[in-house]
């Protein structure tokens, strides 16, 4: 069982990359005006943000909020703080401009968050990995 959880939480980390990426060089290529950043600063968050959300995923497969949408929301208010965090580092040191880094981040904030809790909607209907769900149907 462990092993399917964890393969479980390697395709969402997958699926959330390919996702989070995306959103990330779009706003950073207009926030900045320069597509290069937008390219330098989502690539650079691919590494990153797999090991951050492949982590977050273990702790929170721990933590037991029977309300879905009470879980998936603390969720990704906790994951939102910590990719929020490594989004401004990451396009402050690539631009070398603090308020690109600030801005990127805070429009992050939004779209991400909007992302983030409907990619969590679709994996809760989805049983991979989830053994002891599907004996309960």
């Amino acid at each position: 069982m462990k092993n399917k959880s964890r393969k479980r939480h390697i395709i969402k980390t997958i699926t959330w990359r390919i996702i989070g990426t995306t959103d990330t060089i779009i706003l950073s290529w207009i926030i900045s005006g320069n597509p290069l950043s937008g390219l330098k600063i989502g690539f650079t968050e691919i590494v990153t943000k797999m090991i951050l959300y492949y982590f977050h995923e273990r702790v929170w497969f721990k933590i037991h909020i029977e309300n879905s949408n009470k879980r998936h929301l603390l969720k990704t208010v906790t994951w939102r703080i910590l990719g929020t965090t490594d989004t401004i580092l990451i396009a402050w040191i690539i631009t070398g401009n603090v308020i690109i880094g600030l801005k990127i981040g805070l429009a992050e904030i939004i779209t991400k968050m909007c992302l983030y809790y409907l990619h969590e909607r679709v994996w809760y209907k989805i049983d991979f990995g989830l053994e002891n769900r599907k004996k309960n149907k």
